[in-house]
């Protein structure tokens, strides 16, 4: 403590000569700050936190006044090795912090309570390093923060309901953790990114669990049960939606088809029931696969560029505007296999364009064109005439 204190006077006697003091907290919180953690081979970012002279002038510090108020940890340029070591809970002290980041790299250890602490705080992004423990609870009283990004790292434990409640969030990135429990509500009415993808999460959702302001919702390759409909409905300024690889149920509302989304990802859940779009869909991306729909599939998909319904309980026939629009190559991939389909309108001798695809084995029908498939699909080409003649849809 001699030493620090030694250190401090030296700092204060240079930084006044240069007509600039940092505030005695923050000095003594970077100097613990850097004490943990160094540059991985290859980076040299703590080179120039020499603190014989002003913190303020160290890579990836800024100050307004004598108070740090950002600290953007580790060189920023694509393919630095980032830092090792552990995050200080002096960090808690820098009480004007508005903003912290550390780049990708192998920074173990937890995220220490003192976050808490940091009233200012609006961007936390700690992303791709090697976190562990659980997220703290305390981070649901930092009621300005409107980014928290923790994605890529190994925490444990559930997500704090508290951090549900803030009011000012923006994006909350945890996707690729170990979370598990049940999703909270967030009520922020500015959240528009919500990623919680390649967790252990499970539990339902409710209806009201999500803000209307959403744009990009994630929830891929966790535990999730329970019907979605009604939660669905209301989100209507989604771009991009993936609720794939969980085990929702119930029926998918027809109105999410006309939600301005470039990418819909559903495939792999226990959704059931008929699918009735409001009108043409014309969203690129659409993947059902692997679920139990079933009935006869509408005519207003035949807009989508990229349809994946194979793996479900589909029957009837294919519509026929689909067939045109492949055969015009305006359906670039069409996978229809393993349903209960009983017939195609499409020509024996008809050329499937070069950059189309179209698979229909094994449904309740002899294939009229033979398409290669994927080797997932199997080698059987129809579906068991028993089979066909007991299911009805």
């Amino acid at each position: 403590m001699r030493f620090l204190l030694l250190m401090f006077v030296f700092h204060v006697i240079v930084i006044q000569q240069c007509g600039a003091m940092l505030h005695p907290i923050d000095f003594l919180a970077l100097q613990a700050i850097r004490k943990t953690l160094n540059d991985l081979p290859g980076s040299n970012f703590f080179s120039s936190w020499d603190f014989t002279s002003d913190p303020c002038s160290f890579a990836g510090v800024y100050c307004a006044g004598d108070k740090v108020i950002a600290l953007n940890l580790g060189d920023p340029r694509a393919g630095s090795p980032g830092l090792t070591g552990r995050l200080n809970p002096a960090i808690g002290k820098l009480s004007a912090l508005a903003e912290f980041t550390v780049v990708p790299g192998k920074v173990f250890g937890v995220l220490p309570e003192s976050f808490s602490q940091l009233n200012n705080l609006r961007f936390l992004g700690v992303s791709r390093n090697f976190l562990s423990g659980r997220i703290p609870a305390g981070l649901g009283k930092l009621r300005r923060l409107q980014t928290l990004d923790l994605s890529f790292n190994q925490l444990t434990g559930n997500i704090p309901w508290a951090i549900g409640t803030l009011p000012a969030l923006n994006n909350v990135i945890l996707c690729h953790n170990h979370l598990s429990g049940s999703v909270p509500p967030f009520v922020s009415l500015r959240l528009t990114r919500f990623d919680i993808k390649h967790n252990a999460l499970s539990g339902s959702l409710l209806p009201m669990s999500l803000p209307s302001s959403l744009q990009y919702l994630s929830m891929s390759s966790n535990q999730l049960t329970g019907p979605v409909d009604h939660l669905l409905t209301r989100l209507n300024r989604l771009n991009y939606l993936d609720l794939s690889i969980n085990r929702f149920t119930g029926c998918i509302p027809g109105n999410l088809f006309r939600f301005p989304i470039a990418n819909l990802q559903l495939q792999r859940n226990q959704f059931t029931g008929r699918i009735y779009p409001a009108g043409l869909v014309t969203i690129p991306v659409v993947d059902l696969s692997f679920n139990r729909f079933y009935g006869e599939i509408s005519p207003l998909f035949s807009g989508v560029q990229i349809l994946y319904m194979n793996n479900n309980r589909f029957m009837g026939q294919v519509p026929g505007i689909m067939v045109d629009r492949l055969l015009s190559a305006n359906i670039h991939v069409l996978y229809l296999q393993h349903n209960f389909l009983t017939g195609i309108a499409i020509n024996p001798a008809a050329e499937i364009p070069v950059r189309s695809s179209l698979c229909l084995q094994y449904n309740c029908m002899v294939l009229p064109v033979q398409t290669p498939c994927p080797l997932k699909a199997g080698k059987q080409k129809s579906r068991p005439t028993a089979q066909c003649g007991q299911w009805k849809g």
